[in-house]
């Protein structure tokens, strides 16, 4: 009983980052004068480019492929924009908070599917890491902009770092929800400080 809540809990987060990036990759394409159908790939392309890179690794067949209410929620989040674009982004780092809210939700989605496939903890944490930056990855690409993972700012750093937070609860045998919970808060929690305080890694200079 407790394993079929976990594995509801999980589709449901998976969801729910499903939103949040295309949400952020929809708005994105918005400042691009790109058109509706445009748009509505962008946000497909965010939201599910990096699970789908984990599945083909993990040799699955891609979710989206077995699953329609991805397509379905992607085009959710088109309509939210056209209806509530004013209220949605009132502020102006509301699209900064749908893209940490996706990056902590999937990281924890693809640790937890790469973990029951049975591969090791360092494996489950890269896959979960690829598949929250890789859409945005995708996304960044598509419209001519610099990657977010590949700038100063602390972004892949805070899947790994809320993986192993996710572990260390399991771990501690925590019940219930609260390894995914603690997990996604953990990423979501430290991208926001890391861009708050302007966390960032050292840059490689050029070598000569």
């Amino acid at each position: 009983m407790m394993n079929e809540l976990i594995t509801n809990f999980t589709v449901i987060i998976d969801f729910l980052g499903t939103f949040a990036f295309a949400i952020s990759g929809i708005k994105l394409a918005s400042g691009k004068n790109i058109d509706l159908l445009g748009a509505y790939l962008i946000g497909l392309v965010t939201a599910i480019g990096g699970g789908t890179i984990r599945d083909l690794l993990l040799d699955a067949t891609p979710f989206w492929m077995l699953d329609s209410r991805y397509i379905i929620i992607t085009g959710m989040a088109l309509l939210a924009i056209i209806l509530l674009k004013e209220k949605l982004f009132k502020w102006g780092n509301t699209l900064f908070i749908f893209d940490a809210i996706g990056l902590g939700l999937f990281t924890i989605v693809g640790i937890s599917k790469s973990y029951d496939a049975g591969l090791s903890i360092w494996v489950c944490i890269l896959m979960g890491t690829i598949t929250g930056c890789l859409g945005g990855v995708m996304r960044d690409v598509l419209i001519n902009e610099v990657p977010l993972i590949f700038r100063k700012d602390i972004y892949a750093l805070t899947c790994i770092l809320g993986g192993i937070i996710y572990f260390i609860c399991l771990k501690l045998e925590l019940q219930g929800f609260l390894p995914e919970v603690i997990g996604v808060l953990t990423v979501i929690v430290f991208r926001i400080i890391a861009v708050k305080f302007h966390l960032k890694l050292p840059v490689l200079t050029s070598i000569r």
